[in-house]
Parts: C-alpha cells; structure tokens; sequence
C-alpha cells in the first residue's frame, strides 16, 4: 500500500502517532504479542501486512467489552458481524473477543473483500464503512486510481480517517528513524500460541499453573466470562510460548501425579498447539546453524518485519547485508544470521 509521502493526511498521523517517542515505543511494546499474531495470520491469508495495525487503529489492541449491543474486542465487532462471522456471542464467552478466532476471521473477509474490489484501500473502506456502502462507491465511482493514496470519494470523515491512520502506522514501521523511534522486538519465548485447555478451569488457576500474571493472561483470553475458562466453549488458552510449555508441563504432572498418564494425546498438545502461526521460524532449539540463513525480500517486507521473524536486531540486519538505512527492495536476498 502507500508510502509515507504519497499523502500529506498520512504523513501528518504518523507524526501525531510518534509526537512522544517513548510513549509510542511503550504502546507498541505493549500490544506486540498481539501486533505480531495478527501479522501472522495475515500473511497466512495473503491479506495486506498493514492490516497488522487495524486493532490499533480500532481500539489500540485492547479487548474492549461489548456492551448493550455495541462493538467489542480489539476489532470491534459488532454482534451482527459476529453472528456473520460465525463467532460465539453468549452469557459465558465473547468470541469477539478471542485473538485466535478473531484474527482469522477478520483476515478471511478482507482476504474476501480484495477478492471482491482488487485494492486495499476499498478493502478497508469496507471494513470500516460496510461491504455494501464500499460497493455503492466502487458501482457510482469506479475503482479509485493509485493516486492520491486516500481515495477522492465521498466518505465519511471517520472513514476517510480509518485508512490513513492504517496507513500512517505502517509509514512509521517502514521508516522508524525518521520519526525518531526505536521499534521493539519480541524474543521468540514471547510469541503467542494457542496451548490446549484439557478441561475448565478459573482463569487464576490457569495463570498460577502457567507462571504468568493473572492480568495477563485475561487479557489475552478475554473472552471467557466470569474468570473461568470454560472449555465447552473453547478448548484453548492464548499465552506467550514460554508460559503455554510451563502450563502444558503443570497439566501433565498433575495428571500424572493423579495416577492418569494422560487423557487421549494430552501429552501432545502443546506440540500441536505450537505448529500455527505464532510459531517462529528460528525457534529451533539450542542447535547452532551450521551456515548463515538468507531470506529472499517479498514485496512489501521490511526490515523491522524481518527482523522480528528471525529474533535479530535491525542492526544486526544492516550490518550483515552492508545496509545504510532500512530501504530493502522485493527480490533481495538478505543475509539473516551471522555470517560467522
């Protein structure tokens, strides 16, 4: 999609975004678990990256509560859009709420709306306007043309706005250092996987059994209400992979301890649960490789996407392959371990 300076409207947001550095820094460092799934399941689907940040734009990767029949979740979604979803909406569980089942469905339909109007931007109209308005525009105007970058359309303000802030985070992650920000990294130990909830069980006791903060483990599992994890409705708990394999380890002694080795492939299922999209790439174990890793450059990568992938610094990336900045080219092969 667009660069920083096809529109001054994005370049302007991205400025507002990062008017505080480290405030900015600290927000991402806070949602990027979350940030970093997303963009898994997004390339999954073949969606767009900069569909990473529409939970920011939405609700700053919050898990907003729905409330008498308002949007929820850090998409929020409102009921009737769940219901089309095929997301579960009861007295005991929000699926709006789920970072799994959200993710994916909100990537299948703009994978779905792409299908429909062939651009991004329209994809994100719909979204934010509605599949029918967006197809209004598209039968009235035609599809916009490449410029400018924020389609000449006659749209509300708030959606005109949803599209350059979308676009004015990914101008930032593209060229941190032009807004003086230090993008974070997320150590493989810390991306988020779905570990398998074997029966219910208060979310505290979950939390005690993984070794992680309570707070933190409902945030990422907001959905489940009433602090219990209620497996009937969902057979999974989202947590960081460190966490799932200390609570797969606890699961599995008390099992063991009760005289019952496992029940039915329990003793799996975390090796299950790791193989989806937030397993990384170089989470290998402790074997050291015996040849430096390349990467060939797909449009639209950067090198703070690369550098996430691999668990390395964009230092490390620019020093290795001789970079003066972060500007990398599709069709480039980088180097992305040490040469020694």
């Amino acid at each position: 999609m667009a660069d920083c300076d096809e529109d001054p409207a994005v370049l302007s947001w991205a400025k507002r975004y990062t008017s505080n550095p480290q405030r900015f820094e600290q927000q991402v460092q806070d949602a990027l678990p979350k940030l970093i799934y997303v963009q898994q399941v997004a390339s999954e689907h073949g969606v767009a990256g900069e569909f990473a940040f529409l939970p920011w734009i939405e609700s700053g990767y919050r898990p907003i509560p729905g409330h008498n029949g308002r949007p929820a979740g850090m998409w929020q979604i409102m009921p009737a859009t769940a219901a089309a979803m095929g997301l579960r909406v009861n007295g005991r569980y929000d699926g709006r709420l789920d970072v799994q089942s959200t993710a994916d469905a909100v990537m299948k339909l703009l994978s779905r709306y792409y299908d429909e109007f062939r651009d991004w931007r329209v994809a994100d109209y719909a979204y934010n306007a509605g599949e029918y308005k967006a197809r209004q525009l598209v039968q009235g105007h035609g599809l916009p043309p490449a410029a400018p970058a924020i389609p000449r359309w006659p749209v509300h303000n708030i959606t005109r706005e949803h599209l350059t802030k979308l676009l004015a985070m990914a101008c930032v992650v593209r060229q941190p250092g032009r807004f003086n920000v230090s993008l974070p990294v997320l150590a493989p130990s810390q991306h988020l996987v779905k570990v398998q909830l074997p029966h219910s069980m208060p979310l505290a006791r979950a939390a005690d059994k993984a070794g992680m903060p309570l707070d933190t483990l409902k945030d990422l599992n907001a959905a489940f209400r009433n602090d219990i994890a209620d497996a009937s409705v969902a057979s999974y708990l989202m947590m960081p992979a460190n966490h799932a394999q200390q609570f797969h380890d606890a699961l599995l002694a008390q099992a063991m301890n009760a005289g019952d080795s496992t029940d039915g492939g329990f003793a799996n299922s975390f090796a299950a649960a790791e193989s989806g999209p937030a397993s990384s790439p170089n989470a290998t174990g402790s074997r050291p490789a015996t040849h430096p890793v390349t990467h060939r450059v797909a449009q639209g990568e950067t090198l703070w996407q690369l550098a996430h992938h691999y668990s390395v610094s964009v230092g490390d990336l620019q020093q290795w392959n001789h970079l003066q900045g972060q500007a990398i080219r599709p069709g480039e092969v980088l180097m992305v371990s040490s040469p020694q």
